[in-house]
C-alpha cells in the first residue's frame, strides 16, 4: 500500500471547485496562459522525465506504438502549449444561458450552463492527456483529478506540478488540478468510491482498463473506449481518394484511437483498388490480413480471422474485406465497430446521406479519413476524450461537454395557484 491520502486530495479538489465555479473568465484564461507558459519553460524537466519513463517501458519491451504514445518531443510538448494557448481564446462555456422562453403566467424560463464539480481521469501511458484534461477541466470551472499509468509516472508528475504552480500564480487554487502521484491500484479503487466529492470519472485506456473502471465506480463514468475504425469504399468512389484517405487513416499514426483497423471494399471496384493500396500499405510496413477474396487479388496477405474483426491493432496492422454492397458494409460496421468514427469513400450522394444516418458512431465522415476524430479537428481546442457511449457526451469531448445545465427562472412575483 502506498499510504497515499486519495480522499484529502479529493476534499481539497472539491473545495477548489467551488472557487473555480465563481472565478471569472479572465482570471481562468491567465492561467491557461500561465500553464502554456510554464510547460515550456521547463520543457528540459520534462523531456528529462519523460526520458526516464520511455526508457523503463523499452526496457520492459513494450510495443513500439506504446512507446510512442508514451514519448514527449520538443514539438510535441509546444503542441501541449499551443493547445491550452487554444484553449483559452475559446468562449467560456460557464455561464451560458441556452435558451429562455415566456410562459403565459409571465415566468422566463431558461437553461444555463453550470461546472460539473470535480472530474476524475484515469488514463494510460499518454502524458499529453494531463495538460490537456487539466486546461479543459480549468477552463469549464472544474478540479481535476489526474491518475496516469505507472508508465507516464515521472512524466505527469513533472507536467502536473508546473501547471499546478502556474494555476496557483495567477490566485486560483493549486488544489484546482492534482496529480496522483503514486501507481498503486488500490488509490484508484479507493478513489473510484468518492461518490460524495468526485461527480464525473473519465477512464481512457484499454479495455481491462475502462471495464475495471466501469464495474468498480459509484460514480457516473463517461468511457473514452476502444477505436475501432473502419474506411468502407463503395463502388464508383474516387480510388485515388480512397487510397489517399486509407493510408492516411491507417499509417499517419497507427497507435491511436481513430486511426483505421479494417478496410471494407465493394467487389464491384476491389481488383482495381487492392493490388496497388497494399502495396503502397507495405511499403510503410505495414501487416495486412485479408479476406479469402481480398488473398485471391493480392498474393501474400495473410488470412484475416474473424477475431481480426473486432481487434484495435493500435500498430502497423490492418484487416481487408471485400463486401457486395453498401447494405454489407454497413452490417459489417454495426457488427463489429466500436462506435468511435467510420468512414465511406464514395460519389454517390445518395448512399454518403445514408452512411450518416445509418451508421451509429460518435463521428460518421463521408470523403475523409476516421483521423479527424479529434477536438481540436473540430474546432472545439483540445479533448477530454472520444466519449463511446450516448449519455451524457458522445464524440470528442470539450468544453460544453464538461458542463450540466440548470434551469432558471426570472418571475415578477409569480405564486404557484394550489388547483393548478
Amino acid at each position: 500500500m502506498s499510504g497515499f491520502d486519495i480522499r484529502a486530495m479529493a476534499q481539497a479538489a472539491r473545495a477548489a471547485s467551488q472557487v473555480l465555479a465563481r472565478a471569472t473568465g479572465e482570471t481562468k484564461n491567465a492561467a491557461l496562459r500561465a500553464m502554456a507558459a510554464g510547460l515550456l519553460d521547463s520543457r528540459e524537466r520534462i523531456l528529462a522525465a519523460n526520458a526516464e519513463d520511455v526508457a523503463v517501458a523499452r526496457a520492459e519491451a513494450h510495443p513500439s506504438a506504446f512507446v510512442d504514445r508514451l514519448t514527449l518531443t520538443p514539438p510535441r510538448l509546444e503542441a501541449m502549449a499551443r493547445g491550452l494557448r487554444q484553449i483559452a481564446d475559446l468562449p467560456d462555456p460557464v455561464g451560458e444561458i441556452t435558451g429562455m422562453w415566456r410562459r403565459p403566467n409571465g415566468l422566463q424560463v431558461g437553461r444555463m450552463r453550470v461546472p460539473l464539480g470535480v472530474i476524475g481521469i484515469v488514463y494510460e501511458s499518454r502524458p499529453n492527456v494531463t495538460a490537456d484534461a487539466a486546461g479543459l477541466c480549468l477552463k469549464s470551472s472544474n478540479a481535476a483529478i489526474l491518475r496516469g499509468g505507472r508508465e507516464a509516472l515521472r512524466t505527469n508528475a513533472a507536467i502536473g506540478g508546473i501547471l499546478a504552480a502556474a494555476v496557483g500564480s495567477v490566485g486560483l487554487p493549486e488544489a484546482s488540478l492534482a496529480v496522483v502521484p503514486t501507481p498503486d491500484r488500490a488509490v484508484v479503487k479507493e478513489m473510484l468510491l468518492l461518490s460524495d466529492l468526485i461527480d464525473l470519472i473519465i477512464p481512457r485506456g484499454g479495455e481491462e482498463l475502462i471495464r475495471t473502471v466501469r464495474e468498480g465506480s459509484r460514480i457516473p463514468v463517461i468511457a473514452h473506449d476502444k477505436g475501432l475504425c473502419h474506411t468502407y469504399v463503395d463502388a464508383g468512389a474516387d480510388l485515388n481518394m480512397a487510397a489517399e484517405i486509407a493510408y492516411n487513416a491507417k499509417v499517419e499514426r497507427p497507435g491511436v484511437c481513430n486511426a483505421m483497423e479494417t478496410l471494407l471494399i465493394h467487389a464491384e471496384v476491389a481488383e482495381a483498388f487492392l493490388p496497388g493500396v497494399v502495396a503502397r500499405l507495405r511499403q510503410a510496413g505495414v501487416e495486412v490480413r485479408g479476406c479469402p477474396r481480398t488473398r485471391a487479388l493480392v498474393p501474400g496477405v495473410q488470412p484475416a480471422t474473424e477475431a481480426d474483426w473486432d481487434t484495435e491493432y493500435l500498430d502497423l496492422v490492418l484487416s481487408i474485406r471485400v463486401v457486395d454492397s453498401f447494405e454489407e458494409a454497413v452490417a459489417h460496421i454495426a457488427r463489429h465497430g466500436s462506435g468511435l468514427a467510420e468512414a465511406i469513400v464514395t460519389a454517390d450522394h445518395g448512399r454518403a446521406m445514408r452512411f450518416l444516418r445509418e451508421v451509429d458512431a460518435g463521428a460518421v465522415f463521408v470523403n475523409a479519413s476516421t483521423r479527424f476524430t479529434d477536438g481540436y479537428e473540430f474546432g472545439m481546442g483540445a479533448e477530454m476524450g472520444i466519449s463511446t457511449q450516448k449519455l451524457h457526451a458522445r464524440g470528442p469531448m470539450g468544453l460544453a461537454e464538461l458542463t450540466c445545465q440548470k434551469f432558471i427562472v426570472l418571475g415578477a412575483g409569480q405564486i404557484r395557484d394550489s388547483l393548478a
